[in-house]
């Protein structure tokens, strides 16, 4: 399951630079149309299960091992690089599960989540709507901002 997931961070440092209103609708759109099939597999997976809330721990311990795995020198991920990675899950990664508008959405995120904070030392990160994160962006005023 999930192979290659990391390369949904293939983008990362593009899209979190200079991050505005209006890149982050133009980065979300790209990154669901590219990397959307692995929202979608991920989401299958838990939809077909007996047990939904099983399926999106099994999902987010394959997910946060993939990642762990592709990133990790001498077993550890560097201070910055984590950083990063964790922007990326909250900014992009979550509120694409989310924008699936599937049932089982809000409870893979908790399984994606929970397993990320717990392969992750000292990580505790939690996720949010694209909606929210969408208008918590500030609108230029007169140019000034």
């Amino acid at each position: 399951m999930l192979d290659h997931v990391e390369v949904i961070f293939n983008d990362l440092e593009f899209m979190l630079r200079k991050l505005k209103k209006a890149s982050y609708e133009a980065n979300m759109n790209r990154f669901r149309a590219e990397q959307g099939h692995f929202i979608d597999e991920m989401i299958s997976f838990v939809k077909a299960s007996d047990d939904p809330a099983e399926a999106a721990g099994e999902v987010g311990r394959s997910f946060a091992e993939g990642i762990f795995n592709a990133f990790e020198k001498k077993g550890k991920i560097n201070g910055r690089r984590q950083a990063d990675l964790n922007f990326f899950m909250i900014y992009y990664v979550f509120p694409a599960v989310l924008l699936t508008d599937e049932e089982c959405a809000d409870s893979l995120c908790t399984g994606i989540k929970d397993a990320w904070n717990k392969r992750f030392k000292d990580t505790n990160i939690s996720y949010t709507t694209y909606d929210k994160l969408y208008n918590s962006f500030r609108t230029k005023i007169f140019g000034i901002f």
